[in-house]
């Protein structure tokens, strides 16, 4: 089974504010900008407006709309709401991304009914747990259940038993094959195939020869139902990055070092929503002409603390030897993931025994994360004052109230 939620972003800002329903709604950049349409409400696509849409281009559509700005945090905490509701059902599922997930489900048949009311009791639970809908496909391999969530869109139930795969598959058009983009879908076009069956019927030596060995067997399959199956549960995130593009280049460096201050609250909240810490410091950044460098350095030992990582990256920022150009985009990440080492059992502290450092830091992580879940991205930070533009490390440890960035969605 595949389960994608429906427009999730939009969906939550439209269960949060009933004043919002039936209202175009795009979440991402603000109008204005040079970010991109992260989701909108179904409202917003009779518009044309899409994901990864320009936001320049969204408001030339539907100037109209309600541009609203991401709450990651926020959207994350109700994804931790979904995927206990899919977990009641299956123990084993695969999360793909924030709002969609694999699920195995045979041999629930006995325990629940057949694949549709499998299905319906997923959407169920989580329309009566979350407020919001999803939509549902399954099939016997991954991208028949895949194909089949999007079949009918939104709020949709599509089961593809083994005997209608081709029947399901054929009519479509040749584009919803995976590996089938802006370069390959013009080559199969003009080799005369629009539709699956189309492509189902040349043979795989014809294929070979336009498209190449591995590229053709894919869709060759592809074209007959034949992929993959197996839900892998465990299978672990290799890195947690945020990035800003800003409304016109940028050189200030008190400007570029309070949007990095602000990816890095970023990262470091995900990391630890996630239970892992980064050994690795990624910095990205962008100049005019789209030309992007980036650097990375290697942390002494694992590290989820925004502090450490502004500090990291704004030492990248200042001496890796990156151009003295304006900056389009800035971004910081955290890779080489893994738990961290200080996870120990509490303990009970003595009335008068003083917190060292890293465990203040850590209940303050723990409240500021607990705040932004509630409240939105942004609404409480670390006081990096101190953390001034030279990558200073004695930063305040007090809490302070930051305006929302302008984050390019990604």
């Amino acid at each position: 089974m595949h389960l994608d939620m429906d427009a999730f972003y939009a969906a939550v800002e439209q269960r949060d504010d009933p004043s919002l329903r039936g209202l175009p709604v795009v979440v991402g950049a603000r109008p204005g900008g040079r970010g991109v349409v992260a989701t909108c409400s179904y409202e917003a696509r009779r518009f044309g407006i899409r994901s990864a849409m320009p936001i320049a281009e969204a408001y030339r559509r539907c100037p109209h709309a309600v541009y609203l700005r991401p709450r990651m945090a926020h959207y994350a905490a109700i994804a931790r709401c979904i995927r206990r509701e899919l977990d009641a059902i299956s123990p084993l599922v695969e999360p793909v991304s924030i709002d969609e997930a694999f699920i195995d489900v045979s041999g629930l048949e006995r325990l629940i009914g057949p694949p549709a009311a499998i299905g319906a009791r997923a959407k169920r639970r989580i329309r009566e747990a979350c407020g919001l809908t999803a939509s549902v496909g399954i099939g016997p391999n991954r991208l028949i259940a895949k194909l089949a969530s999007e079949y009918h869109k939104p709020d949709g139930l599509t089961v593809v038993a083994p005997p209608e795969v081709q029947t399901f598959l054929d009519p479509q058009p040749v584009a919803v094959l995976r590996g089938v983009g802006p370069r390959t879908l013009p080559r199969l076009q003009r080799l005369g195939i629009q539709s699956v069956a189309d492509l189902r019927r040349r043979s795989l030596t014809e294929l070979q020869r336009h498209l190449g060995t591995r590229l053709a067997a894919d869709l060759h399959a592809q074209a007959h139902g034949i992929a993959a199956s197996a839900v892998a549960p465990q299978t672990p995130r290799k890195s947690v990055s945020k990035e800003t593009t800003f409304a016109a280049d940028q050189i200030d460096a008190a400007l570029l070092h309070t949007r990095l201050r602000a990816l890095a609250g970023e990262v470091a909240q995900t990391a630890r929503a996630g239970g892992v810490a980064g050994g690795v410091v990624t910095l990205k950044v962008r100049y005019a002409g789209f030309v992007t460098h980036s650097r990375q350095r290697r942390l002494a030992a694992p590290t989820d603390s925004a502090r450490v990582l502004l500090a990291e990256a704004w030492h990248l920022f200042e001496h890796s030897g990156l151009p003295q150009a304006p900056v389009r985009l800035i971004g910081v990440g955290l890779a080489a993931l893994s738990p961290p080492a200080s996870c120990s059992p509490p303990r009970q502290r003595d009335l008068f025994e003083a917190a060292d450092a890293q465990e203040r830091d850590g209940r303050l992580a723990d409240t500021l994360d607990a705040v932004n879940t509630r409240f939105g991205d942004g609404a409480l930070s670390f006081g990096l004052a101190g953390c001034a533009a030279a990558g200073g490390a004695d930063a305040d440890a007090g809490g302070s109230t930051s305006a929302p960035r302008d984050a390019d969605p990604g």
